[in-house]
C-alpha cells in the first residue's frame, strides 16, 4: 500500500508540473530558512557550554544607584570575590579578569626586531585556566601564570609572534612596563563559542591598577567569576543572593567612607549597591541591558526575532501547498468521489495526500541543504557568524532535518488531505463539487490574508529599522564625527606628546589637533564628585553624583566641535587646572539652573575642589541605545596629572584620506619609528557601534524578500488555476464584447482585495512590534503614516505584478479555443 501511495503521489507531481514547481520551490526556501536559522539559534545557544563545570559557572554583577544614576554591569569591585567565597561556603572558587589598554609588544621574528599594537590582551588571576578549562596544547595550567612577567599565549597569537617557532620560552617586551615577559603556555585557539574571546593572558600579579585598588568596593573595572557548590536551581541562587546584601554593608563601609561617603548614609539616601550571580550559559544572550567590555555578546531579542521570521516563512510555504492543493480540488474531487465508490477507506486517502505531501517535503529538503551549502559564507557574512558545514556531519542535525520534514509534510498536507477526502461522491460524480463546498474557498482566502499579512508585516519592519539606523547615523550628537582621526597609543609619546601634535599641526591637511585620555566610543573614567554647598545651591555635601569624564587639553572642544552653552571653553590664558566644564545633563542632575562658578569636590583625592567655568551642550559618547550620562571635562596641561591611555584627535579637511593618512603617520614615524602607527576614524568608531542593529536591518530585508518571493509564487499558482477555472467565463465574456482591460481587473480584482485586508491587518501588529524594539534606543525615530501606506502600496503593486501576467495571458486567449472545449 505504501509502495501505491508513493506511485501515485509520484504520478501527480509530474502531472502537475506547475504547482509542483512552486510548491518545491516555496518549500525548499522555507526548509532553508528554516535550517539556517537553527544552525544560528543553536550556535547562539552553546556558547560557553563547552566548559567542563558550565553548569556552575556565574558572572558576579553589581546593580548600582548612586543618586539618580542607575545601573547593571558585569564589572565588579576587586574585592568581591575573595569577601565571597571566605563568607558562603556554596562559593568554591573565583577567579577575576581585567582588560588593560592596548599594548605596543615588542619582538624578535626570524631574526629581525618588530612591533605590534595588541588589542586582545586580558590580566587574569593565575587560577584563570583551572577555572575556565580552555585547551593548552603547551604550558601547565596550574602554573603558568604564577609569575608576574608570565604571558600565555592562543596559537593564532604564537604563530603571529614567533611564526612556526616553538614560543615557549620566548620573550615579548611590553612596552608599557619596557619588561621582559616570558611565554609560559600555549593555548589552543579559543572556540567561536567563548564568550571571552583574547589572544594572550598576562597575571593580574604585575597589573599595576589592580595592585593599587585591590582594596577597593568602589572601583568597578573587574570582571568576577564564581564556581558554586550544591547550588544547582533559581531557587538556591535567589536564597543565596539575598544573602549578599549584609555582607557588602559590612566589606564596603571602609572603601565608602575612604571616599567620603559612609555606607550607611549612602543606603539611607536610596543608594543601592548589590551583587547578584548570573549563570555563565546566559552571559552572552541575556547581558542586554548590563554594562560589560569583556565578552562577545548576542541578543536573545536576535534569537527570537531570526526564529521568528524563519517560522513564517516556513509557515508562508507550507499555506502555499495547502492552498493549490484545495485549488486543485476540482481535478482530484473526481478521483476521490471513485476511490470511494470502489471502497477505499478515508484514512486511506487522507495517507495518500499525505504522503504526496512528504514527497513534496523530501524534495524540498535537499534542495534546501544544497541552498544552505551554497549561501552559508553569505549568511554568515549577513549574521556575524562563523557557521560551518561541519554541523552536517553531526547526526543530530540529520535528525532534526528528517523530523522537520515530517513536520513540514504533516503540517502543509494535513488541511488538503481532510479536504479533499470530505467530499461526498453523490455530489461530486453529480458535478456539485462547488456548491458543496463553498465555504472551504473562504479559508483559502484566510490562508492568503495570513501570507501577505506576514509579508507586509515584514515590509514594515524593515522600513522602520532602516529609518531608526538613519537616524542614529544623522542625529546632533552633540560635535560634529566627520572628518575626525583619532591616533591612539599618544601615551607611548611620553612628553613628545604635544612636540608631536604642533607638528600635526603643520600639516595642510590639519584643521586642528587635541590630546585627551579619551574621546567618544572609547571608555571614560567614572567616579563620584560631591556638589559643593553653598548658600544658592540646593544640594548638600552628602549628595554625590556620578560623572564620567575625560582629561582634555583647551584645544579638544574646538576640534571635536562640541558646543558651549554657558561660560567658556579651557583656554591656556587661564589656570583652569583645577577648573571643570559640565555637560547639560549633570547640571541639571546636581540642581543648579546657573552652573557658572560653582564647584564639585572629588572624594577620591582628598575632596579635590574643581571650579565650574562652562557648560557644554549634551553630546553622545555612546550609541543612541544609551541615555547622556552627566558628563565632565577636566583640563590639564601636565602628563603626570594622569596616567594610563590618551589620544590624539586630529580634525582633517575633506579631500584625498589616504594621501592625509600617510602624513599622519609619516609625522608619527619621526617621534615613534618603532611603535605601530593606529588610527581609526570617528564616524566608522560609531557606526561599529550599530553593528548588531545592521545585522537585524540586513536580515529583515533578505527575509523579507524570501516571505514576498514565498507568498508571490503562492498567489502565482491561485492565479494560474483561478484563470483555468473560468477559462470558458473568460471566453463567453469576451464573445460578449469584454475588453481585455475588463477580464484583467476582473481575475485581479478578488486578489487584491486580500492583498489589502491583509495590509490592514498587518499595520497594527507591525506598529506593535517596531514599538517595542524602539524602546531599545534612549533616543529613536518615529514610525510616520508613510511607513505603512510605502508598505502597503509595495506590496499592492508586488501581488498585482504577480497576478496580472496570468491575468494578461488568460485575457488575450483566443475565446473560440476556450468555447471549443466544451
Amino acid at each position: 500500500m505504501i509502495k501505491n501511495y508513493f506511485k501515485i503521489a509520484w504520478r501527480n507531481l509530474t502531472r502537475n508540473k506547475v504547482s509542483s514547481t512552486i510548491n518545491i520551490s516555496g518549500l525548499a526556501i522555507g526548509l532553508a530558512c528554516v535550517l539556517l536559522i537553527g544552525m544560528y539559534v543553536n550556535d547562539e545557544f552553546g556558547y560557553d557550554a563547552f566548559f567542563k563545570d558550565a553548569n556552575r559557572i556565574y558572572r558576579v554583577n553589581i546593580d548600582g544607584k548612586m543618586g539618580n544614576d542607575e545601573f547593571v554591569a558585569g564589572h565588579t569591585p576587586p574585592t568581591a570575590g575573595a569577601a565571597l567565597m571566605n563568607n558562603f561556603p556554596e562559593v568554591e572558587s573565583y577567579t577575576r579578569i581585567y582588560k588593560p589598554g592596548n599594548e605596543i609588544i615588542h619582538y624578535e621574528k626570524d631574526g629581525q626586531k618588530n612591533s605590534l599594537n595588541e588589542q586582545n590582551l586580558l590580566s587574569v588571576d593565575s587560577n584563570f585556566l583551572q577555572f575556565f578549562n580552555y585547551a593548552l596544547v603547551a604550558g601547565n595550567a596550574a602554573t603558568c601564570l604564577n609569575g608576574t612577567n608570565s604571558v600565555v599565549l592562543t596559537q593564532k597569537a604564537a604563530k603571529k609572534y614567533f611564526g612556526n617557532a616553538n614560543p615557549m620560552g620566548k620573550t615579548l617586551v611590553f612596552d608599557e612596563y619596557s619588561l621582559p615577559f616570558t611565554v609560559t603556555g600555549v593555548l589552543k585557539d579559543l572556540p567561536a563559542q567563548s564568550s571571552l574571546q583574547f589572544d594572550m593572558l598576562q597575571s593580574n600579579l604585575g597589573m599595576p591598577p589592580v595592585k593599587r585598588f585591590s582594596w577597593s568596593w568602589v572601583w568597578l573595572q573587574m570582571s568576577t567569576y564564581v564556581k558554586l557548590r550544591n547550588v544547582t536551581n533559581a531557587a538556591a541562587i535567589t536564597k543565596l543572593e539575598t544573602k549578599f546584601s549584609q555582607m557588602v554593608s559590612q566589606q564596603a563601609a571602609s572603601a565608602f567612607k575612604r571616599i567620603g561617603q559612609p555606607f550607611d548614609e549612602f543606603k539611607k539616601n536610596g543608594g543601592r549597591w548589590d551583587l547578584h550571580l548570573q549563570p555563565l550559559t546566559e552571559v552572552h544572550l541575556y547581558s542586554g541591558n548590563i554594562v560589560t567590555a569583556f565578552i562577545t555578546q548576542g541578543s536573545i531579542k536576535n534569537v527570537y526575532i531570526f526564529s521568528a521570521i524563519a517560522l513564517f516563512i516556513i509557515l508562508l510555504a507550507c499555506v502555499n501547498f495547502m492552498n493549490l492543493a484545495t485549488a486543485q480540488s476540482a481535478k482530484r474531487a473526481k478521483e476521490v468521489g471513485i476511490r470511494k465508490v470502489l471502497g477505499s477507506l478515508r484514512k486511506q486517502l487522507v495517507g495518500q495526500f499525505i504522503t504526496e505531501a512528504l514527497l513534496y517535503c523530501l524534495f524540498a529538503a535537499v534542495i534546501a541543504v544544497v541552498m544552505v551549502v551554497l549561501v552559508l559564507p553569505y549568511f554568515n557574512q549577513l549574521a556575524n557568524k562563523a557557521l560551518s558545514l561541519s554541523a552536517f556531519l553531526d547526526i543530530r542535525t540529520w535528525l532534526a532535518i528528517v523530523g522537520l520534514v515530517l513536520l513540514t509534510g504533516l503540517l502543509a498536507g494535513s488541511y488538503p488531505a481532510f479536504f479533499l477526502t470530505s467530499f461526498k461522491p453523490v455530489s461530486v460524480l453529480k458535478g456539485n463539487l462547488f456548491n458543496s463546498t463553498t465555504g472551504k474557498f473562504v479559508t483559502r482566502n484566510a490562508l492568503v490574508v495570513f501570507q501577505f499579512t506576514v509579508s507586509t508585516a515584514l515590509i514594515v519592519c524593515t522600513i522602520v529599522v532602516y529609518k531608526q539606523l538613519k537616524y542614529s547615523q544623522s542625529k546632533d550628537l552633540g560635535f560634529a564625527k566627520e572628518n575626525v582621526v583619532v591616533i591612539s597609543n599618544a601615551d607611548r609619546l611620553g612628553d613628545s606628546e604635544e612636540s608631536l601634535r604642533q607638528e600635526l599641526l603643520t600639516l595642510p591637511q590639519v584643521s586642528s589637533a587635541s590630546i585627551s585620555t579619551s574621546v567618544p566610543t572609547k571608555n571614560s573614567f567614572g567616579d563620584f564628585y560631591t556638589p559643593e554647598a553653598d548658600a544658592n545651591n540646593t544640594k548638600s555635601d552628602e549628595t554625590k553624583i556620578t560623572l564620567s569624564s575625560f582629561i582634555v587639553d583647551e584645544n579638544f572642544i574646538p576640534t571635536m566641535g562640541f558646543k558651549m552653552v554657558k561660560g567658556r571653553a579651557f583656554a591656556k590664558d587661564f589656570a583652569d587646572s583645577a577648573s571643570v566644564i559640565l555637560n547639560e545633563t549633570a547640571a541639571k542632575q546636581i540642581g543648579w539652573k546657573d552652573a557658572i562658578g560653582k564647584s564639585i569636590l572629588y572624594p577620591g583625592n582628598g575632596n579635590q575642589k574643581f571650579k565650574v567655568i562652562g557648560v557644554v551642550k549634551d553630546f553622545n559618547v555612546e550609541s543612541l541605545h544609551s541615555t547622556v550620562s552627566p558628563f565632565a571635562l577636566f583640563y590639564t596641561t601636565s602628563k603626570s596629572y594622569y596616567t594610563g591611555s590618551s589620544y590624539i584627535t586630529v580634525r582633517i579637511k575633506p579631500g584625498d584620506y589616504n594621501k592625509t593618512i600617510n602624513a599622519l603617520q609619516s609625522k608619527w614615524k619621526q617621534f615613534m619609528p618603532d611603535t605601530p602607527f593606529e588610527y581609526s576614524f570617528l564616524d566608522a568608531e560609531f557606526d561599529a557601534l550599530y553593528r548588531a542593529d545592521k545585522t537585524i536591518s540586513q536580515v529583515f530585508s533578505v527575509f523579507t524578500v524570501l516571505s514576498l518571493t514565498v507568498a508571490c509564487m503562492g498567489l502565482l499558482g491561485l492565479a494560474i488555476y483561478t484563470a483555468e477555472r473560468r477559462t470558458k467565463e473568460i471566453g463567453i465574456r469576451k464573445v460578449l464584447g469584454a475588453s481585455v482591460k475588463n477580464v484583467v481587473a476582473m481575475l485581479s480584482t478578488d486578489f487584491l482585495k486580500l492583498v489589502l485586508i491583509a495590509s490592514l491587518i498587518a499595520f497594527p501588529i507591525a506598529w506593535y512590534a517596531m514599538n517595542k524594539w524602539l524602546q531599545d534606543f534612549a533616543y529613536r525615530t518615529t514610525i510616520s503614516w508613510w511607513v505603512f501606506a510605502l508598505a502597503g502600496f509595495a506590496t499592492v503593486v508586488i501581488a498585482l505584478l504577480t497576478v496580472s501576467f496570468q491575468s494578461v495571458k488568460a485575457a488575450i486567449a483566443n475565446p473560440v479555443k476556450s468555447l471549443r472545449s466544451e
